[in-house]
């Protein structure tokens, strides 16, 4: 890369890419029948991801009013991938549970987004998806998400 300014040519080149690799994952979302639109998508993984969730702390995840979380939690509920219940630490609080039905689309969601990425990736030689997954790996430690870092040191 030539310039006056190698770093933000690189900015310019991972933007890039990151358009490319949320097509690659966005036609995959949207190969699933139903299709789930985006923000219900989120609910669902927030929701799987903290089996604690109640409707304060989605609203504040969403970073939205919380009127609007539920108005999404309502669709989810209609369509039988969310559950309300009232927590049992506190019956004041509803928990948010996902269906089994919701844990399926969620499954099937990740196996269609890992066979179009591997689709993808098969099309790269051997040593230039090393050269991604080590770029990858000093990217995440430079956002200070070490955390999920484990996940690529086993790819």
């Amino acid at each position: 890369m030539s310039g006056s300014d190698p770093v933000s040519e690189i900015a310019t080149a991972v933007e890039a890419t990151a358009e490319a690799l949320i097509g690659v994952l966005d036609a995959a979302r949207l190969a699933q029948v139903p299709a789930i639109p985006p923000a219900q998508l989120r609910v669902l993984t927030i929701v799987a991801t903290n089996r604690h969730t109640n409707m304060s702390r989605l609203a504040e995840a969403l970073e939205v009013v919380p009127s609007s979380a539920s108005r999404l939690c309502d669709r989810l509920e209609a369509t039988g991938l969310l559950r309300r219940v009232p927590d049992p630490r506190d019956r004041r609080e509803v928990r948010l549970l996902l269906t089994t039905s919701a844990r399926r689309l969620l499954d099937d969601l990740h196996t269609r987004r890992r066979d179009a990425l591997a689709a993808v990736l098969e099309r790269m030689t051997p040593a230039a998806r090393e050269e991604l997954v080590r770029a990858l790996r000093a990217f995440q430690v430079a956002t200070g998400e070490d955390e999920a870092a484990g996940d690529l040191r086993t790819a």
